[in-house]
């Protein structure tokens, strides 16, 4: 695992306070856990403030976290360098992860990625105009939909280098966007408009019985391919002998006890 480190001090602000809304949230939160076990909320509360403070978590607000769990600092900053969905460093208005994993590749995950470097700039670097920064991560759990991406708190999939760009620039604009696919589907129902539970061969037999005369043609010529090649590689057979071979001797005729041939 890679070493993370927070941000170096000319980015870090003085301090940080939970809004009147969020401080109210977390005391509810800490309240769910009996006494002395108020630390089990300690991940709720970061990512919390994470999504206070333009979707990354300054010291200063592990600090604060820390400070109302009644937790030492260095346990607060084990778990926020710990866990990779805390942001450690300003990551711009909008943190694009991009999928790279094996369905995302097959599916143009590559293009993604080379748009990304075109419009932003390289991994975790933040745009000049403060909108977004990017970084490639693992399976995002949106596999039927791929490639995708998620932008902060939300997945846009189904993409494409046209409307990927369309997206991000919509996103610099301030634009209203379509989450989820960019394609107009819902959800992960199949694409190009396939019914697949429409197709009544999924309920008369038809295809099974289809299905298991393919399967039994397929061992019956692999088991005429084998008798074949066992036929082809045994021994010829030895030839019989002949009938007349296997005859037994002619007795030599007797001699008539006299010795006089007659």
């Amino acid at each position: 695992m890679s070493v993370r480190r927070l941000a170096p001090d000319p980015v870090q602000p003085k301090s940080f306070a939970f809004t009147k809304e969020n401080a109210a949230w977390a005391k509810t939160v800490i309240s769910k856990f009996p006494p002395g076990r108020q630390a089990s909320a300690v991940i709720a509360l970061l990512w919390r403030a994470q999504e206070q403070h333009d979707y990354w978590l300054p010291k200063a607000a592990i600090e604060t976290v820390g400070e109302m769990l009644e937790m030492p600092t260095i346990r607060v900053l084990e778990i926020a360098t710990f866990y990779s969905m805390f942001n450690l460093a300003p990551v711009g208005q909008h943190f694009v992860q991009v999928c790279g994993t094996t369905p995302c590749r097959l599916r143009g995950a590559e293009k993604i990625i080379g748009i990304c470097r075109k419009e932003i700039g390289e991994e975790r670097h933040v745009s000049d105009d403060g909108a977004f920064a990017w970084l490639e991560v693992e399976c995002l759990g949106a596999c039927c939909n791929a490639p995708m991406v998620q932008i902060n708190n939300d997945f846009y999939e189904d993409l494409d280098e046209e409307n990927f760009t369309r997206l991000l620039s919509d996103l610099r604009a301030g634009k209203p966007v379509r989450k989820g696919s960019q394609t107009g589907r819902s959800a992960s129902e199949p694409a190009r408009d396939r019914k697949s539970l429409q197709d009544g061969a999924l309920y008369d037999g038809s295809a099974i019985g289809g299905w298991t005369k393919a399967f039994a043609d397929r061992v019956k010529r692999a088991e005429a391919a084998r008798k074949a090649a066992a036929e082809a590689a045994a021994p010829p057979p030895t030839a019989a002998p002949s009938p007349a071979a296997e005859a037994k001797p002619a007795r030599a005729s007797r001699k008539p006890a006299n010795g006089s041939a007659k």
